[in-house]
């Protein structure tokens, strides 16, 4: 099969491009920017020379749906949106990593500050968690946030848990500068990030309604969450930590259980003995969950840790190409973390 990429030099791009190289019924078969057309793209990015030496091409929808099977949308939101339109109007399969088209339009525009798709154009797009897909994923898959997965991956086993105070959940949430993207901020110097710690968009971050909208598929009782993301001064990685309170004693067997019923037959979904951290999972498509329980407070902590440019993004939108197009789920996915 072939696939196109649009946005290709972002980061996450960069990671579709690097993951694929490894598929056994894939390949790429052109790659789509708006700057340095013409150029090669191994060129630019030496580390892809043998992997990917195609020439970087100006966006045409037509020239992607006559030459390839798929098109990838990598690009910041506020882009794919102006252009799923004319791929939904020729049926053309379109995953979108970015979140142009995870919600209700009204939703979007409050949260993202922009104009959405047109509600028949959204309507035809499947939110895919991949752990969760079904066998009607469609040709128009959206693609989670990076913190929405590692929120929601933690969180989905205990929605249907009667032992959980649905209004007490807190998640403090951590990101590597690469889930910022490549547009350069004050935020995004290396002098604000090099050894310091930042907490933004308290409230307000646009991952927020479409955690509570897949949360609330599981347990229409669960209204909503405190959910605080901060910045680290590493280059990838998430690691979202989650308190919720319990209205019974529970011990650390029973909450296992919990999550091997969900767990236990996905492969990119680890339960570990003790907390994760982020060297578990760096370079890899895994999300590796752990937990603790502290029966003074009655308070259960899941901590879930992932590649934010592979699980969070490229990765995951591989698998849910996999799940789509009948293909393994693992084909592709299978390197192992970057522990070093």
């Amino acid at each position: 099969m072939k696939v196109a990429i649009v946005g290709v030099t972002g980061y996450s791009g960069l990671e579709l491009v690097r993951l694929l190289a490894q598929h056994s019924q894939v390949q790429v078969a052109s790659v789509h920017a708006t700057k340095e057309i013409g150029q090669k793209l191994s060129d630019l990015y030496p580390h892809l020379n043998g992997i990917c030496d195609l020439q970087l091409e100006e966006f045409q929808a037509l020239n992607i749906i006559q030459n390839t099977d798929l098109v990838f949308f990598a690009t910041p939101s506020g882009v794919a949106k102006e252009a799923s339109e004319v791929f939904v109007q020729h049926d053309f399969p379109m995953i979108d990593l970015s979140g142009d088209h995870r919600l209700p339009a009204a939703v979007y525009e409050k949260w993202y500050g922009k104009k959405p798709a047109s509600p028949a154009v959204l309507d035809k797009f499947t939110y895919s968690l991949a752990e969760f897909a079904n066998d009607k994923l469609g040709k128009f898959i959206s693609n989670p946030g990076c913190y929405a997965t590692a929120t929601e991956l933690a969180l989905i086993p205990l929605m249907t848990w009667d032992k959980v105070d649905l209004d007490s959940i807190i998640v403090d949430a951590k990101s590597g500068l690469t889930g910022a993207g490549k547009k350069l901020a004050e935020s995004s110097h290396f002098v604000n990030v090099h050894d310091n710690y930042m907490t933004y968009k308290v409230n307000k971050h646009q991952h927020i309604p479409e955690i509570v909208q897949e949360l609330k598929k599981f347990n229409p009782n669960f209204q909503h969450l405190q959910f605080s993301t901060s910045l680290l001064p590493i280059n990838r990685g998430i690691m979202a930590t989650a308190y919720i309170k319990l209205t019974a004693d529970v011990s650390q067997k029973k909450i296992k259980q919990c999550y091997q019923e969900f767990y236990g037959d996905k492969p990119f979904v680890r339960l570990q003995a003790g907390l994760p951290n982020l060297h578990d999972v760096l370079g890899s498509n895994f999300t590796d969950i752990g937990f603790a329980y502290n029966p003074v407070t009655k308070i259960l902590t899941v901590v879930s840790v992932l590649d934010n440019l592979v699980k969070g993004a490229a990765g995951q939108a591989i698998q849910n190409m996999n799940l789509a197009f009948g293909f393994a789920e693992t084909d592709g996915l299978l390197s192992g973390p970057n522990y070093l």
